[in-house]
């Protein structure tokens, strides 16, 4: 059996995800550290031991995101986009025909629209700061001292969510504060800040047409009140990947394979 390996090397975790030639064997995050590149190595290390193969077993290793291109146990690089696009073949629920990912990372977001065949139409990203990301939510969880996996159920208990208008999240962390002083309660508040990064990412996504599911990947796909969030935004059901965080890293196993394969054609 021949075993391929993606790797997202992103800014916060690096998650690793092994295939072989008929589907997914394992998935595996760990932190990224000060030495992305060597933590990478140990990561594909781990994964084989614990998936019973050796190192030696993993034919092509492909690498994306944020540091992609420092990562050297990777045979070759792929742009997080594309393999976003690759993911989703094999993380969209069934009966789900992807138009549009909405990916929700540590220090980014993405949309990526799709053609019926699943290749990139166009994409748009923010990346220019955090807000409408995973750190921003991290902050405002900490501010509400709460954590990142409960502000989701909590905001869904709201009945009054606030009206949060900085995305910036200096200024998001600030207005927030203020809104805590004046006795606003904390479901609330995460309500209403599930709605602005919702908004936020819907005036995006007037740039180009949807034609097709709308599926969430990356970290921000396991909060299920930004999912709502979405949902009332956007007036259609979101669908929610299978293995959301590690959708870039299967997109780069599965290019890993379509890469050893034709090489062996030749």
């Amino acid at each position: 059996m021949n075993y391929y390996a993606g790797i997202d090397a992103g800014s916060t975790y690096l998650k690793s995800a092994l295939i072989d030639d008929k589907g997914i064997v394992s998935t595996k995050v760990i932190a990224t550290g000060i030495d992305n590149s060597g933590n990478a190595e140990k990561l594909i290390y781990q994964i084989a031991e614990e998936s019973g193969i050796k190192r030696d077993d993993i034919k092509y290793i492909m690498s994306t995101g944020y540091s992609r291109k420092a990562i050297d146990i990777a045979d070759d690089d792929i742009s997080e986009i594309t393999a976003h696009a690759y993911g989703i073949r094999l993380t969209a629920p069934s009966n789900v025909k992807p138009g549009l990912i909405i990916d929700i990372g540590g220090q980014d977001s993405k949309l990526i629209y799709l053609d019926e065949f699943h290749r990139v139409k166009n994409f748009t990203m923010n990346d220019k700061c955090a807000a409408g990301t995973g750190k921003f939510m991290e902050v405002i969880a900490q501010i509400l001292e709460t954590t990142i996996d409960q502000i989701g159920p909590i905001s869904l208990e709201s009945n009054a969510p606030c009206d949060i208008n900085s995305m910036c999240v200096v200024f998001a962390q600030s207005e927030v504060i203020s809104l805590i002083a004046r006795k606003f309660s904390r479901k609330d508040i995460l309500a209403g800040m599930h709605i602005s990064m919702a908004k936020r990412m819907v005036k995006m996504t007037r740039k180009s047409e949807i034609n097709g599911d709308i599926v969430m990947t990356g970290g921000g796909a396991l909060n299920v009140g930004l999912q709502k969030a979405f949902e009332d935004e956007l007036m259609t059901d979101i669908y929610v990947a299978n293995h959301p965080q590690y959708n870039g890293s299967l997109g780069a196993a599965l290019i890993a394979r379509e890469r050893m394969t034709k090489e062996k054609a030749v």
